[in-house]
């Protein structure tokens, strides 16, 4: 997908960091852009701001929720008429041990980045195949997503699967409608808020008040946080997703380690897995 002039994206988690910034990039591309995000007061403020730079309309949407997902891309023709990239962003984070972690946090967790990518899919994707346009799905996902950290097993969790699906979804699509191409980004450490994800937690789905989080838990978002203030800018992850589009790139890395993290757990997996073959073998 060479020409982004003139078409039309959909980002979520578009109020802050690298949603924010990709939804930038495009329009500095001649794009239109959609914004979507639960976090109100922001998201119209971003889109005042981008209001500036080029044309974009925003739609709050909590994208763990299928109808709200149906009513942005409702919105999103009615006021341009088509969709030609969509990018499943949003997303947060939870660090702390697997088995500390209360259902209502898998459940907001996997809620947003994972059902709201199947959301995305599900809705969006029929709309590009009868648009029959060129066409190009991001899905945001983690170098968690690709290499599992410990203290992030619940969020590693959450970006293999979207890793998984974005994998199946490219074969898919080259098969019934090459014209769509799929990325899956997975970025490693960006100077975003996702280390404050809390702060958009839905009531319904907050642990007790009472409740606190485990020392480790606590720790690690300590950490975590000062990390990411380190991180790189969300605008350098937007440029390279901006060059996948257009390149037709499966996977979408940001950090230089990121490879050599990928080549490590593979060479694991495979002497592992060979070492237990060779070992039936020889019983």
């Amino acid at each position: 997908m060479k020409n982004l002039i003139g078409r039309t994206a959909v980002v979520t988690g578009a109020a802050s960091g690298i949603g924010r910034a990709m939804a930038e990039r495009f329009l500095a591309e001649g794009m239109k852009v959609v914004l979507a995000d639960i976090e109100g007061d922001a998201l119209q403020r971003t889109e005042r701001e981008l209001s500036a730079l080029g044309v974009v309309a925003a739609k709050h949407t909590d994208v763990s929720a299928a109808e709200p997902v149906q009513a942005l891309a409702d919105f999103t023709l009615r006021i341009f008429g088509g969709v030609q990239v969509l990018c499943n962003n949003a997303g947060v984070g939870i660090g702390g041990a697997i088995w500390e972690h209360s259902v209502k946090d898998w459940d907001w967790l996997f809620g947003v980045n994972v059902w709201g990518v199947v959301h995305g899919l599900r809705t969006f994707v029929p709309i590009m195949i009868n648009q029959g346009d060129e066409c190009h799905i991001v899905n945001t996902a983690s170098a968690a997503g690709l290499d599992a950290r410990p203290w992030l097993g619940m969020y590693s969790a959450s970006k293999y699967a979207v890793v998984a699906i974005s994998e199946a979804l490219q074969q898919e699509l080259a098969v019934t409608a090459p014209k769509i191409g799929v990325s899956v980004l997975c970025p490693a450490i960006v100077n975003t808020r996702i280390g404050e994800a809390e702060r958009n937690r839905p009531a319904r789905q907050k642990n007790d008040a009472d409740a606190e989080a485990p020392p480790q838990a606590q720790a690690f978002g300590e950490a975590f946080r000062a990390m990411l203030a380190s991180g790189i800018p969300p605008r350098t992850v937007a440029g390279a997703v901006v060059d996948a589009i257009r390149n037709e790139r499966l996977y979408i890395f940001t950090n230089a380690e990121t490879e050599a993290r990928v080549r490590a757990r593979f060479d694991r997996v495979l002497t592992a897995g060979l070492a237990a073959v060779a070992d039936r073998r020889e019983a």
